[in-house]
């Protein structure tokens, strides 16, 4: 009997926590709420507030936190570290300016309200912070994490997660009984100790992951890739931790230095079923977290310090978005995806309760407020689409690719991608466009265009289109980061599909070959050399001879391609066409009257450098 009831006993939680998240998640999703209120009121239902299944939400909160670990991870998976610098200023301006004017409102409105100034300056700190889990979960559901909003809200989620660590140190500066700590010798061995976690785990990332996942994939022990990506992610969340930073940031450092493996997809197909349990695990011990008792005893508190909090945090937000050249829509959306507190404005409560800085009422009620504002948020979010829903009688894209047929998909159309379908479609040819910019897709639909609208860097999305089925792939972004995401996307799960791709320049023209391309062509190349013929014949010279002369630069353009794809950029620039540097500062020019003779030396010029 004991050993039934203790086998009981380690089944019925689990069994209690899938049944709830079960019945409700598919509810609230039906009704148009989002999976995460689905959670978040499964998690009150069962928790100690209400059925009082669980006595000790915190005890599972901190397994759960491993969710966003992962999660974390999984976004750095997307992210190249040059796409990472590309970002640098979303990241440390965007999101700075957000950081610093959200606590400064919150703060001056908490101290308004009659607050001392330490509690005014803590609600103003932790409710800064937005919920990386909440936010980046609705972006995915919404296939808009690499929208123009989904990229500025992630820069300061990013920025956000960073601004835990001084926070924190700033608790034991305004704590009223500092620890006695070393003073700027304790500062520095803290510093040091970040230093080397980061260096630590970009050198491991960097030398001797892809070695390691290499050597097990020859074992061919599916069980033991899994395995060892668990270890990756712990072991530099772990590593982070050690060093006052927080686990997220450690597995996020991780994906980064893995995006650009071999082994990324497989990476991400074997972490994804944990990630997702381990979220909905998250978002059930938050609402297991509410405290009905404090919402009950100080409503009036936590109903205004709510109202504060959305209002705030709606107007710093849309002004900074709007500063940092984003348009209404953009700011609105990023505005209303950012208006919640976050889980580690959770950690910063707690640590100001444990030092004194702010009483335990205080913190419950800053706790009590950041839930609330939680499950407020796909509300929110809501009422801003509708706000920012385009004027009446303007149709909103087409998220459904039913009738998406054709036997090319071009994913793109900007201006080299119009040009493109024009010559496609003269043909005949069944032609699928795909595009991800809402503006272009209605200006499109104007002139009779049908374009989808999807993300063509999603598989979901390629395969949704009918990239399966398409004897042609055309890569027309203008963005290289974006057309090198989908190349490597399409070679990985669609290798025999043809692929032809809008090249951004010369180096990227290299780069696109060594992965296997069938055809690629700088965006400006083309234009050029017609543009210089067409200003040969302007200056007198016979067309036939311009045209010659065209055949000719292109000829040597080949030929330092070749030498460039073994030798790097500088290979092959005998080749090229120079005035030469002791030319006089202002030679006399001398008209070109036999454009064919010329032509025909050049050519023998070519053929000398060749045989060389």
């Amino acid at each position: 009997m004991a050993a039934e009831a203790s086998a009981t006993a380690l089944v019925a939680p689990p069994l209690v926590l899938l049944a709830a998240a079960v019945v409700a998640v598919p509810v609230f999703k039906r009704l148009g709420l989002g999976t995460v209120i689905g959670y978040l009121a499964a998690g009150v239902a069962i928790g100690p507030a209400a059925l009082g299944f669980f006595a000790d939400p915190g005890a599972i909160l901190h397994v759960a936190e491993l969710g966003i670990v992962l999660f974390l991870f999984l976004i750095g998976l997307e992210l190249e570290p040059k796409r990472l610098w590309s970002m640098r200023k979303h990241i440390f301006g965007l999101g700075s300016a957000q950081v610093l004017l959200a606590a400064a409102g919150i703060g001056a409105a908490v101290y308004l309200l009659g607050a001392d100034w330490r509690v005014a300056l803590v609600a103003g700190a932790g409710l800064s912070l937005s919920s990386t889990a909440i936010v980046m979960q609705m972006l995915e559901e919404r296939g808009e994490t690499r929208t123009g909003a989904g990229e500025k809200t992630f820069a300061i989620l990013l920025l956000q997660d960073l601004a835990i660590v001084p926070l924190l140190a700033l608790l034991a500066v305004i704590a009223p009984t500092p620890s006695s700590g070393g003073g700027f010798t304790e500062a520095a061995l803290s510093g040091a100790k970040i230093l080397l976690a980061v260096g630590g785990v970009v050198l491991v990332g960097r030398y001797l992951l892809n070695p390691m996942f290499r050597l097990l994939a020859a074992a061919e022990a599916r069980e033991i890739m899994t395995a060892a990506a668990l270890m990756v992610v712990l072991g530099a969340a772990a590593a982070m931790t050690l060093a006052g930073l927080s686990m997220a940031m450690g597995a996020f450092l991780a994906g980064v230095l893995l995006a650009e493996s071999n082994f990324r997809h497989q990476l991400e197909a074997d972490i994804e079923p944990f990630r997702g349990i381990l979220m909905g695990l998250f978002f059930l011990s938050v609402g297991m977290s509410v405290d009905l008792a404090v919402i009950a005893s100080d409503w009036r508190l936590v109903a205004i310090g709510l109202a504060a909090l959305v209002l705030v945090k709606l107007g710093t937000v849309y002004l900074t978005v709007r500063a940092f050249a984003g348009s209404h829509a953009e700011a609105l959306k990023v505005a209303a995806l950012l208006v919640q507190g976050g889980e580690f404005g959770f950690v910063l409560y707690q640590s100001a309760a444990a030092s004194g800085t702010i009483p335990d009422r205080a913190a419950s009620i800053l706790v009590a407020v950041t839930t609330l504002s939680m499950a407020l948020t796909p509300l929110v979010v809501a009422l801003a689409e509708r706000l920012a829903a385009p004027p009446e009688g303007e149709d909103e894209p087409d998220e459904s690719f039913d009738g998406a047929t054709g036997s090319v998909l071009v994913v793109g159309f900007g201006r080299f991608g119009q040009i493109v379908s024009q010559l496609l479609l003269a043909n005949g040819t069944d032609v699928t466009i795909i595009d991800n910019d809402t503006e272009m897709i209605r200006s499109a639909a104007r002139f009779g265009f049908k374009i989808y609208y999807g993300d063509g860097t999603r598989l979901d999305v390629l395969r949704a289109a009918g990239a399966e089925r398409a004897e042609l792939i055309v890569v027309a972004t203008d963005r290289r980061e974006i057309t090198d995401r989908i190349v490597d996307l399409v070679r990985s799960e669609l290798p025999t599909t043809k692929l032809f791709v809008r090249s951004y320049d010369r180096g990227h023209t290299l780069a696109l070959r060594s992965k296997g391309v069938d055809f690629e062509i700088r965006e400006t190349y083309e234009s050029a050399l017609a543009f210089g013929r067409a200003t040969l014949v302007g200056l007198g010279v016979d067309p036939d001879g311009a045209l010659d002369l065209e055949r000719q630069v292109r000829e040597r353009d080949k030929e330092r391609l070749v030498l460039q794809a073994s030798g790097g950029l500088l290979a092959g620039k005998q080749i090229l066409l120079t005035t030469p540097a002791e030319q006089a500062p202002e030679p006399t020019p001398e008209p070109l009257v036999e454009p064919r003779r010329a032509a025909k030396a050049l050519s023998q010029e070519t053929e000398s450098v060749a045989r060389s």
